[in-house]
């Protein structure tokens, strides 16, 4: 989403509002309770995620066979949670959504508990990937396993299906300049900046080292040279690749722009590159000062049944840790975002960078 001064750098903006648009959902899960109380009544939990995460029917179902109450607060972006997490200690809150990159900061600030596997038996039925915690950057620490994996998207390639007939196999196909002026980028310098790294052959995209800032640099500038747009949000990268008639889109919020833009009636394919698919995972958390463990342990593991994994893929087009991914073969590989070296520096490069700079002046201090 390691410690202290990496997680002072951290992915804040992953994602800023990445795959957690369905701002439309919020009305239909008001009944759901919207707001988090430090003093919530016994048998409550409190539930801090993102919009189609915590649908009402799913709620009222966990309350049915619980017998309790769910109060459930919704965000709409890294820093956002972060806020309402860290403001009082994590006390206003039991359990919430976060991703693997983010987790760091707060597992180093002590803000979340340890998780109790055999608290959520469902979790020995997750697929072999999500299983092994120890194989997930950033879920276990000291020994100790503080989240559990709840659904994910990769960053794969979308292309218009009218225009690129042979599926595109590696993410070199962005700089091809047969597709200039025919590319939507997403307008982030984190995620960004570990591409240009992935086509520049580096071991760890997350973590640039000083005689790499410079090629980065210059793979970006040749980057912005094929874009036709560039989008934050999924239902506008939608729009634009369909008003501009783009060939290609890196895409950042991965299934849920192919669930989008198979909506508008566009033909488009999507495949993972072979130099792997940069990924997000998020999980479920439960806070140091949880009011309920037990309870919150009983909502991981309901999040865990079909219901609610169904839910994520037909509403969301997101994929479950339950069941197999339709998005993904066997052959494809993904890497899990981790945080990177210096967040600031990306961000501040990348929008130069956007701006037209040449890269003596963006590299300039």
């Amino acid at each position: 989403m390691r410690i202290m001064k990496l997680i002072k750098n951290n992915i804040r903006k992953k994602t800023q509002g990445r795959r957690h648009w369905l701002f439309t959902s919020l009305l239909a899960l008001t009944c759901a309770g919207i707001s988090a109380s430090a003093t919530a009544a016994p048998n409550t939990l409190r539930v801090l995620a993102w919009p189609g995460y915590a649908d009402a029917d799913l709620v009222k179902v966990f309350e049915q066979r619980t017998g309790s109450h769910v109060e459930v607060t919704f965000i709409d972006t890294d820093e956002i949670l972060w806020q309402r997490i860290n403001q009082n200690g994590a006390q206003d809150f039991d359990v919430f959504a976060v991703n693997t990159a983010e987790l760091q900061r707060y597992i180093a600030s002590n803000l979340v508990a340890p998780i109790n596997p055999a608290a959520a038996p469902n979790i020995a039925k997750q697929q072999a990937l999500f299983r092994d915690a120890e194989k997930i950057p950033g879920l276990v620490h000291s020994g100790k396993r503080y989240a559990v994996p709840y659904t994910f998207s990769e960053m794969g390639l979308i292309y218009d299906r009218a225009q690129i007939s042979t599926p595109p196999t590696s993410i070199a196909v962005l700089w091809d300049p047969r597709y200039q002026g025919k590319v939507l980028l997403y307008n982030g310098g984190t995620h960004n900046f570990s591409l240009a790294a992935q086509v520049l052959g580096n071991s760890n995209p997350f973590q640039l080292q000083d005689k790499q800032w410079s090629a980065a640099v210059e793979r970006l500038i040749a980057l912005r040279r094929n874009a036709s747009g560039f989008y934050k949000q999924p239902d506008e990268s939608a729009e634009l690749f369909k008003h501009k008639f783009a060939a290609l889109m890196f895409a950042n919020y991965g299934s849920q722009q192919v669930k989008l833009l198979k909506a508008a009636g566009i033909d488009v394919g999507y495949v993972i590159p072979k130099e792997g698919a940069l990924a997000w995972l998020d999980c479920w958390a439960i806070t140091a000062r949880a009011h309920d463990s037990r309870l919150a342990h009983q909502w991981i593991d309901y999040m865990l049944e079909p219901q609610p994994g169904r839910a994520l893929l037909e509403h969301q087009g997101l994929a479950n840790t339950t069941s197999p991914s339709p998005y993904l073969t066997s052959n494809d590989r993904i890497r899990w975002l981790e945080p990177v070296e210096n967040v600031t520096r990306r961000e501040q490069l990348w929008e130069r960078i956007v701006s037209g700079d040449r890269a003596s002046k963006v590299l300039a201090p």
